[in-house]
């Protein structure tokens, strides 16, 4: 039976899908005492969702935001692989968004807001978190965002 945080997140039309597998030699997540350390994970789903390109060239803000919320679903996934249920979150200490832009693009706060909204939604006051937005040349797989998270757990 799904809990209080997975209800919200099917409410608001989302799956959780199994965590992604690491795409290189690193493990997805890293517990030490009570905080999880949530390698990046990529705006592409093994639900099939994925935003690929790049925000300012070939992406809209929209574009972005979407990338990013699957990024969040992603770090919600491994967050469930590890420690078995999402209440079990206490709360997002910090997220860290790359986002793959245009050298002239200044709007990656915009688009990380995807996840910081979708957190803070399914999370509450929980969710409500430190971070960085970052604007870098290319992300792995071509992707349009990576975000990585600390996560404090009961």
């Amino acid at each position: 039976m799904a809990g209080v945080v997975e209800s919200l997140l099917a409410e608001l039309g989302f799956s959780l899908p199994a965590a992604p597998l690491p795409a290189a030699n690193y493990v997805p997540v890293v517990r030490t005492g009570n905080l999880l350390f949530v390698s990046g994970q990529i705006s592409k789903s093994p639900l099939g969702d994925e935003v690929m390109g790049k925000l300012g060239v070939d992406l809209s803000i929209e574009d972005g935001q979407k990338a990013a919320r699957i990024c969040a679903i992603n770090i919600l996934s491994q967050v469930k692989a590890a420690v078995g249920d999402l209440d079990n979150v206490v709360r997002v200490v910090r997220i860290n968004g790359f986002v793959n832009s245009a050298p002239d693009f200044v709007d990656h706060p915009k688009v990380i807001n995807g996840a910081s909204d979708l957190l803070g939604q399914v999370l509450g006051e929980k969710g409500k978190h430190s971070r960085c937005a970052l604007g870098v040349a290319a992300l792995p797989f071509g992707v349009a965002v990576e975000i990585d998270a600390v996560i404090e757990v009961a």
